[in-house]
Protein backbone atom coordinates (compact mmCIF):
# COMPACT_ATOMS: atom_id res chain seq x y z
CA UNK A 1 0.00 0.00 0.00
CA UNK A 2 1.33 3.40 -1.00
CA UNK A 3 2.29 5.73 1.83
CA UNK A 4 0.95 9.25 1.65
CA UNK A 5 2.34 12.19 3.57
CA UNK A 6 0.15 14.80 5.25
CA UNK A 7 1.31 18.17 6.57
CA UNK A 8 -1.00 20.28 8.74
CA UNK A 9 -3.49 18.78 11.20
CA UNK A 10 -5.81 21.67 11.97
CA UNK A 11 -9.61 21.85 11.80
CA UNK A 12 -9.55 20.62 8.20
CA UNK A 13 -6.31 18.67 7.91
CA UNK A 14 -6.84 16.28 10.82
CA UNK A 15 -10.14 14.81 9.56
CA UNK A 16 -8.81 14.68 6.00
CA UNK A 17 -5.80 12.66 7.13
CA UNK A 18 -8.08 10.45 9.22
CA UNK A 19 -10.11 9.60 6.14
CA UNK A 20 -6.97 8.42 4.39
CA UNK A 21 -6.17 6.18 7.36
CA UNK A 22 -9.74 4.87 7.51
CA UNK A 23 -9.48 3.98 3.82
CA UNK A 24 -6.52 1.75 4.62
CA UNK A 25 -3.72 3.95 3.31
CA UNK A 26 -0.44 4.23 5.18
CA UNK A 27 0.00 7.87 6.24
CA UNK A 28 2.98 9.79 7.60
CA UNK A 29 2.01 13.05 9.32
CA UNK A 30 3.62 16.24 10.60
CA UNK A 31 2.19 19.26 12.38
CA UNK A 32 3.81 22.40 13.71
CA UNK A 33 2.23 21.65 17.13
CA UNK A 34 3.37 18.03 17.63
CA UNK A 35 0.63 17.22 20.16
CA UNK A 36 -1.93 17.34 17.36
CA UNK A 37 -0.28 14.25 15.86
CA UNK A 38 -1.22 12.04 18.82
CA UNK A 39 -4.76 11.23 17.67
CA UNK A 40 -3.53 10.33 14.19
CA UNK A 41 -0.74 8.20 15.65
CA UNK A 42 -3.32 6.31 17.70
CA UNK A 43 -5.09 5.50 14.44
CA UNK A 44 -1.90 4.12 12.91
CA UNK A 45 -0.18 7.11 11.35
CA UNK A 46 3.59 7.46 11.43
CA UNK A 47 4.69 10.77 12.96
CA UNK A 48 7.61 12.63 11.36
CA UNK A 49 9.77 15.27 13.03
CA UNK A 50 9.94 17.65 10.05
CA UNK A 51 8.13 18.34 6.76
CA UNK A 52 11.29 17.30 4.91
CA UNK A 53 11.13 13.89 6.57
CA UNK A 54 7.59 13.46 5.27
CA UNK A 55 8.25 14.51 1.68
CA UNK A 56 11.50 12.54 1.58
CA UNK A 57 9.77 9.30 2.58
CA UNK A 58 6.45 9.55 0.70
CA UNK A 59 5.79 9.49 -3.03
CA UNK A 60 2.91 11.97 -2.63
CA UNK A 61 2.57 14.44 0.23
CA UNK A 62 -0.55 16.50 0.89
CA UNK A 63 -0.43 19.82 2.72
CA UNK A 64 -3.37 21.61 4.37
CA UNK A 65 -2.12 24.87 5.87
CA UNK A 66 -3.71 28.05 7.13
CA UNK A 67 -2.72 30.73 4.64
CA UNK A 68 -0.06 31.77 2.10
CA UNK A 69 2.46 32.61 4.83
CA UNK A 70 2.09 29.18 6.43
CA UNK A 71 2.20 27.42 3.06
CA UNK A 72 5.46 29.17 2.17
CA UNK A 73 6.98 28.64 5.62
CA UNK A 74 6.32 24.89 5.59
CA UNK A 75 7.68 24.57 2.06
CA UNK A 76 10.77 26.79 2.25
CA UNK A 77 11.97 26.42 5.86
CA UNK A 78 15.45 24.85 6.35
CA UNK A 79 13.76 21.57 7.26
CA UNK A 80 10.73 22.26 5.10
CA UNK A 81 8.92 20.18 2.54
CA UNK A 82 11.10 21.33 -0.34
CA UNK A 83 14.18 19.74 1.24
CA UNK A 84 12.75 16.24 0.84
CA UNK A 85 11.63 16.74 -2.75
CA UNK A 86 13.43 15.07 -5.64
CA UNK A 87 12.72 12.70 -8.50
CA UNK A 88 9.81 10.44 -7.62
CA UNK A 89 8.46 12.86 -5.00
CA UNK A 90 5.26 14.88 -5.46
CA UNK A 91 3.59 17.64 -3.46
CA UNK A 92 -0.14 18.41 -3.40
CA UNK A 93 -0.94 21.67 -1.63
CA UNK A 94 -4.58 21.78 -0.52
CA UNK A 95 -4.23 25.09 1.32
CA UNK A 96 -6.23 28.14 0.25
CA UNK A 97 -3.67 30.57 -1.15
CA UNK A 98 -3.43 33.05 -4.00
CA UNK A 99 -2.31 31.88 -7.43
CA UNK A 100 1.08 33.60 -7.11
CA UNK A 101 1.91 31.66 -3.94
CA UNK A 102 0.83 28.40 -5.53
CA UNK A 103 2.93 29.09 -8.62
CA UNK A 104 5.96 30.01 -6.50
CA UNK A 105 5.77 26.74 -4.57
CA UNK A 106 5.11 24.78 -7.76
CA UNK A 107 8.16 26.26 -9.50
CA UNK A 108 10.38 25.40 -6.54
CA UNK A 109 9.11 21.81 -6.45
CA UNK A 110 9.70 21.43 -10.20
CA UNK A 111 13.21 22.88 -9.89
CA UNK A 112 14.05 20.11 -7.39
CA UNK A 113 12.78 17.46 -9.81
CA UNK A 114 9.43 16.88 -8.13
CA UNK A 115 5.84 17.31 -9.31
CA UNK A 116 3.24 19.72 -7.97
CA UNK A 117 -0.53 19.96 -7.84
CA UNK A 118 -2.64 22.61 -6.14
CA UNK A 119 -5.89 21.19 -4.77
CA UNK A 120 -7.71 23.65 -2.48
CA UNK A 121 -11.06 22.47 -1.15
CA UNK A 122 -14.54 23.90 -0.88
CA UNK A 123 -16.13 22.87 2.39
CA UNK A 124 -15.60 23.19 6.12
CA UNK A 125 -15.15 20.95 9.15
CA UNK A 126 -18.17 18.64 8.71
CA UNK A 127 -17.52 17.91 5.00
CA UNK A 128 -13.86 17.32 5.89
CA UNK A 129 -14.96 14.79 8.50
CA UNK A 130 -17.44 13.14 6.14
CA UNK A 131 -15.07 13.05 3.16
CA UNK A 132 -17.47 15.18 1.11
CA UNK A 133 -15.27 18.14 0.23
CA UNK A 134 -15.16 19.56 -3.29
CA UNK A 135 -11.56 19.47 -4.50
CA UNK A 136 -10.41 22.11 -6.98
CA UNK A 137 -7.19 20.82 -8.51
CA UNK A 138 -4.89 22.32 -11.12
CA UNK A 139 -1.34 21.74 -12.33
CA UNK A 140 0.09 18.40 -13.45
CA UNK A 141 -2.68 16.19 -14.80
CA UNK A 142 -0.65 13.01 -14.39
CA UNK A 143 -0.18 13.73 -10.70
CA UNK A 144 -3.90 14.48 -10.33
CA UNK A 145 -4.69 11.05 -11.78
CA UNK A 146 -2.20 9.34 -9.46
CA UNK A 147 -3.46 11.19 -6.39
CA UNK A 148 -7.13 10.61 -7.25
CA UNK A 149 -7.57 7.44 -5.13
CA UNK A 150 -6.60 9.49 -2.07
CA UNK A 151 -8.44 12.64 -3.14
CA UNK A 152 -11.63 10.63 -3.57
CA UNK A 153 -11.45 9.58 0.10
CA UNK A 154 -11.35 13.24 1.11
CA UNK A 155 -13.86 14.69 -1.35
CA UNK A 156 -17.14 13.84 -3.06
CA UNK A 157 -16.19 15.73 -6.22
CA UNK A 158 -12.70 16.20 -7.63
CA UNK A 159 -12.34 18.71 -10.44
CA UNK A 160 -9.26 19.22 -12.59
CA UNK A 161 -9.21 22.86 -13.71
CA UNK A 162 -6.18 23.00 -15.97
CA UNK A 163 -3.09 25.13 -15.53
CA UNK A 164 -1.53 25.88 -12.17
CA UNK A 165 -3.24 28.84 -10.50
CA UNK A 166 -6.74 27.99 -11.68
CA UNK A 167 -7.48 25.98 -8.56
CA UNK A 168 -6.41 28.85 -6.31
CA UNK A 169 -8.46 31.35 -8.31
CA UNK A 170 -11.57 29.16 -8.28
CA UNK A 171 -11.35 28.62 -4.51
CA UNK A 172 -11.03 32.34 -3.80
CA UNK A 173 -14.02 33.13 -6.00
CA UNK A 174 -16.13 30.43 -4.35
CA UNK A 175 -15.26 31.70 -0.87
CA UNK A 176 -15.87 35.29 -1.95
CA UNK A 177 -19.41 34.31 -2.95
CA UNK A 178 -19.88 32.43 0.32
CA UNK A 179 -18.68 35.41 2.35
CA UNK A 180 -21.08 37.69 0.53
CA UNK A 181 -23.95 35.27 1.15
CA UNK A 182 -23.13 35.13 4.84
CA UNK A 183 -23.05 38.89 5.29
CA UNK A 184 -26.40 39.43 3.55
CA UNK A 185 -27.95 36.63 5.64
CA UNK A 186 -26.64 38.29 8.80
CA UNK A 187 -27.94 41.68 7.71
CA UNK A 188 -31.33 40.11 7.08
CA UNK A 189 -31.38 38.43 10.49
CA UNK A 190 -30.32 41.66 12.22
CA UNK A 191 -32.95 43.69 10.37
CA UNK A 192 -35.69 41.15 11.07
CA UNK A 193 -34.92 41.24 14.80
CA UNK A 194 -35.00 45.04 14.92
CA UNK A 195 -38.27 45.02 12.96
CA UNK A 196 -39.84 42.81 15.62
CA UNK A 197 -39.82 39.64 13.51
CA UNK A 198 -38.63 36.24 14.68
CA UNK A 199 -35.38 35.07 13.11
CA UNK A 200 -36.83 31.56 12.89
CA UNK A 201 -39.67 32.92 10.76
CA UNK A 202 -37.23 34.58 8.36
CA UNK A 203 -35.24 31.36 8.08
CA UNK A 204 -38.43 29.41 7.42
CA UNK A 205 -39.38 31.77 4.60
CA UNK A 206 -35.89 31.60 3.07
CA UNK A 207 -35.87 27.81 3.25
CA UNK A 208 -39.27 27.51 1.59
CA UNK A 209 -38.51 29.20 -1.71
CA UNK A 210 -35.91 29.99 -4.33
CA UNK A 211 -33.43 31.30 -1.72
CA UNK A 212 -33.19 27.93 0.07
CA UNK A 213 -29.64 26.61 0.43
CA UNK A 214 -27.78 24.41 2.93
CA UNK A 215 -25.62 27.23 4.31
CA UNK A 216 -28.55 29.50 5.20
CA UNK A 217 -30.35 26.58 6.84
CA UNK A 218 -27.40 25.38 8.91
CA UNK A 219 -25.70 28.66 9.77
CA UNK A 220 -28.94 30.58 10.22
CA UNK A 221 -30.07 28.18 12.94
CA UNK A 222 -26.66 28.32 14.63
CA UNK A 223 -26.63 32.11 14.55
CA UNK A 224 -30.10 32.19 16.11
CA UNK A 225 -28.78 29.94 18.89
CA UNK A 226 -25.66 32.05 19.39
CA UNK A 227 -23.51 29.08 18.39
CA UNK A 228 -20.31 30.28 16.73
CA UNK A 229 -18.12 27.21 17.31
CA UNK A 230 -15.57 27.31 14.48
CA UNK A 231 -16.17 25.04 11.50
CA UNK A 232 -14.46 27.62 9.27
CA UNK A 233 -12.66 30.30 11.32
CA UNK A 234 -13.62 33.88 10.56
CA UNK A 235 -9.98 34.93 10.17
CA UNK A 236 -9.62 32.52 7.26
CA UNK A 237 -12.75 33.82 5.57
CA UNK A 238 -11.48 37.39 5.84
CA UNK A 239 -8.13 36.27 4.42
CA UNK A 240 -9.90 34.67 1.47
CA UNK A 241 -12.05 37.76 0.89
CA UNK A 242 -8.89 39.89 0.89
CA UNK A 243 -7.16 37.61 -1.60
CA UNK A 244 -10.23 37.50 -3.87
CA UNK A 245 -10.43 41.28 -3.89
CA UNK A 246 -6.73 41.43 -4.74
CA UNK A 247 -7.43 39.09 -7.67
CA UNK A 248 -10.14 41.49 -8.79
CA UNK A 249 -7.65 44.35 -8.58
CA UNK A 250 -5.16 42.41 -10.71
CA UNK A 251 -7.79 41.74 -13.38
CA UNK A 252 -9.51 45.11 -13.28
CA UNK A 253 -12.80 43.56 -12.14
CA UNK A 254 -14.97 45.73 -9.82
CA UNK A 255 -16.08 43.79 -6.72
CA UNK A 256 -18.33 46.24 -4.91
CA UNK A 257 -20.36 43.67 -2.95
CA UNK A 258 -17.30 41.62 -2.00
CA UNK A 259 -15.42 44.72 -0.82
CA UNK A 260 -18.34 45.70 1.42
CA UNK A 261 -18.62 42.17 2.80
CA UNK A 262 -14.90 42.18 3.53
CA UNK A 263 -15.33 45.31 5.65
CA UNK A 264 -17.83 43.46 7.84
CA UNK A 265 -15.35 40.62 8.36
CA UNK A 266 -12.60 43.12 9.14
CA UNK A 267 -14.85 44.72 11.76
CA UNK A 268 -15.51 41.28 13.25
CA UNK A 269 -11.77 40.63 13.51
CA UNK A 270 -11.34 43.98 15.24
CA UNK A 271 -13.98 42.87 17.75
CA UNK A 272 -11.85 39.83 18.62
CA UNK A 273 -13.90 37.26 16.70
CA UNK A 274 -11.09 35.89 14.50
CA UNK A 275 -11.16 32.38 15.93
CA UNK A 276 -14.95 32.06 15.97
CA UNK A 277 -16.86 30.60 13.02
CA UNK A 278 -17.17 32.93 10.04
CA UNK A 279 -20.88 33.24 10.88
CA UNK A 280 -19.80 35.32 13.89
CA UNK A 281 -19.72 38.23 11.46
CA UNK A 282 -23.35 38.52 12.62
CA UNK A 283 -22.07 40.01 15.87
CA UNK A 284 -20.28 42.75 13.97
CA UNK A 285 -23.28 43.43 11.76
CA UNK A 286 -25.89 43.44 14.53
CA UNK A 287 -23.88 45.51 17.01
Amino acid sequence: MQTFGFLGLGIMGAPMAKNLLKAGFAVTVWNRSPEKCAELAALGATVAATPAEVTGSCAITFAMLADPAAAEAVCFAPDGALQGIGAGRSYVDMSTVDAATSQKIGAAIAFKGGRFLEAPVSGSKKPAEDGTLIILAAGERELFDEALPALEKMGKKCLFLGELGNGARMKLIVNMVMGGMMTILCEGLALATKAGLRSSSLLDVLDSGALANPMFKLKGAQIAQGNFAPAFPLKHMQKDMRLAIALGDDLGQPLFAAANANESFKKARALGLSDEDFSAVFQAISS
